[in-house]
């Protein structure tokens, strides 16, 4: 029989030893920290963790071994990312935390071997981070051929203006990926962008703020690029291919948001069995009721599904065969199972989950973003329902755009 949910043995140890890794390491780690409130901790803290994540071999699992990773596929990267969604920082100690993860392919993939060696082998190394500029204040973020952050070539290289927001993690990084129109009357529009590699001590590079959002601050970045100057060979993956590389880009970086949120979303399943079966009232516990019971079997058959949608997508791309629909139908599902887990943890612990005494409401407030990054639900759905269509305009059925390769 072809299909075979067992997993092979390589993909057990790695989950095993990650697993162990952030129940044994990570997860006292950050309570302690947290019950602790002294905020200069965190760093030096988290600074010895990534140092032991490099000493047990565990390090940058999503590149090369010859890249100083450990070459797991995504398959594999889907259990390490949910074991790491159970932490608050274990994708950042181990090296594959956005928006450096997806930069770090988007590098190995399109970068020259000068490219790699000046951006890449650092970033890989844990010697610096890096950031990608992509979205504006005044465009949509769905049509970036619409984007009017210009570049214009000049004698000795190009000059980049205009405004960017959301470039996350920009504030501390040392280079930011840009996306920039170069052929503003290019036919299909898909090719008017470029991508560039924008020093951040750059004297055009100004970070205006670090954007509020109803989570805090999280180093969410506007930046202006005012007569931005940058060489030639700062030019990444050729004059007219910033689309196409940011689409490559986020392929995988949704799949690996998806299955952090997958582990967050178990983590409030937990708190939400903890507590049902803690609380007593009338004579008897939460869990006790069938309404109750209700918000457990609708979480736990939310993420099998999520779970399942996870492995296939990731298997497409490991195989490489196409996966684009099916990334875009699973990170809109896993996305609102994060929603709905959360609300319903938050419901059981009444008044508790709607103080600021459990990590409910932190999970809630960065939860709501989900549905908003790496595209937002309604194009999702959009791309979903175009492909439903063509699979039944040209095929007679809508069989390959529930699914491909499945029943």
């Amino acid at each position: 029989m072809a299909i075979d949910f067992t997993l092979p043995p390589d993909v057990t140890e790695v989950r095993d030893r990650i697993r162990n890794f952030m129940q044994n390491e990570v997860t006292p780690t950050e309570e302690r920290l947290r019950a602790g409130k002294d905020t200069q901790a965190w760093r030096p803290a988290l600074t010895s963790l990534r140092e032991k994540a490099r000493a047990e071999g565990i390090w940058a699992p999503h590149m090369p071994a010859e890249w100083g990773g450990m070459g797991l596929g995504p398959v594999a990267m889907a259990f390490v990312s949910a074991e790491c969604g159970r932490t608050q920082f274990g994708a950042y100690i181990l090296n594959c935390h956005a928006p450096d993860e997806g930069n770090m392919h988007t590098l190995l993939h399109f970068g020259t071997p000068e490219q790699k060696e000046r951006y890449l082998r650092p970033l890989v190394n844990g010697d610096c981070r890096s950031c990608f500029s992509m979205t504006e204040p005044d465009v949509a973020g769905s049509d970036p051929t619409a984007l009017r952050t210009t570049a214009v070539e000049v004698d000795d290289g190009w000059v980049i203006n205009g405004v960017k927001w959301f470039t996350s993690g920009a504030r501390g990084a040392r280079f930011a990926i840009v996306i920039a129109c170069t052929d503003p009357d290019a036919n299909p529009p898909q090719a008017r962008n470029s991508a560039f590699f924008v020093e951040c001590d750059n004297p055009g590079f100004h970070i205006i703020r670090d954007i509020e959002t109803m989570a805090g601050r999280g180093n969410h970045c506007e930046i202006a690029y005012r007569d931005c100057k940058v060489p030639k060979d700062a030019l990444f993956g050729g004059r007219g291919q910033g689309h196409r590389l940011g689409q490559v880009r986020l392929g995988p970086a949704r799949l690996a948001h998806c299955m952090r949120w997958i582990g967050n979303a178990e983590t409030a399943l937990d708190m939400l069995v903890d507590r049902a079966l803690k609380r007593e009232l009338h004579g008897g516990v939460l869990a006790d009721k069938q309404l109750i019971q209700l918000k457990m079997s609708e979480s736990a058959l939310e993420l099998y599904q999520c779970k399942l949608m996870v492995l296939h997508s990731a298997y497409l791309i490991e195989k490489g065969l196409p996966f684009r629909n099916e990334v875009s139908m699973t990170k809109h599902h896993v996305a609102n199972t994060l929603w709905r887990v959360i609300d319903r943890a938050i419901q059981v612990h009444g008044a508790l989950g709607y103080s600021t005494d459990t990590a409910l409401e932190s999970m809630m407030k960065h939860a709501r973003s989900a549905r908003l990054v790496d595209g937002a639900d309604e194009v999702h759905l959009s791309q979903i329902a175009r492909h439903v269509i063509e699979c039944f305009q040209t095929e007679g059925s809508v069989r390959n755009a529930t699914g491909a390769e499945l029943l």
